[in-house]
């Protein structure tokens, strides 16, 4: 069924009005928004680490983890394993240093981040080999072989 540019138009209204009480709406449909007050604005927020978004997959014999780490040089990268704990840390600079005054749009994470997370298969901690190109980071583990399970004979 075809929709109708009014259409979009009503579904609009009644989303912000879903989310709205009946004392901001008024009857012809027409959302009222204010901007909160300034002395109710929070500035005393905490600064927490970006998450990193990370792939993980194996091979036959290597467990590999790839992570978008564009515009982050590799001494800016902090990558450690303990106790099958994998550990990709760092620091995203913009490059640019002005002191904006009118931001537009930012929708760009610039700062720190952190991904933590925990091995799905046992790997040779010592043989790892982290590479950094193109904007994606690389860590390839070589796994550990498990051996067939053996059949005990009861007696």
């Amino acid at each position: 069924m075809a929709r109708k540019q009014n259409d979009d138009l009503l579904i609009e209204d009644e989303l912000a009005a879903a989310f709205l009480n009946d004392d901001e709406v008024t009857t012809t449909s027409t959302v009222n928004v204010t901007a909160p007050a300034e002395d109710s604005w929070d500035d005393s927020e905490e600064e927490f680490p970006g998450q990193l978004a990370v792939d993980v997959y194996e091979t036959d014999d290597k467990l590999v983890v790839k992570a978008r780490t564009a515009g982050v040089n590799k001494e800016e990268l902090d990558v450690s394993i303990s106790d099958g704990i994998l550990t990709i840390s760092g620091t995203l600079n913009s490059g640019d240093e002005s002191d904006a005054t009118n931001w537009h749009i930012q929708e760009c994470y610039w700062g720190e981040f952190s991904r933590t997370l925990a091995l799905p298969v046992s790997v040779k901690e010592d043989e790892v080999q982290a590479i950094l190109k193109d904007g994606v980071l690389s860590v390839s583990f070589s796994k550990v072989k498990q051996e067939q399970a053996k059949k005990i004979q009861v007696l």
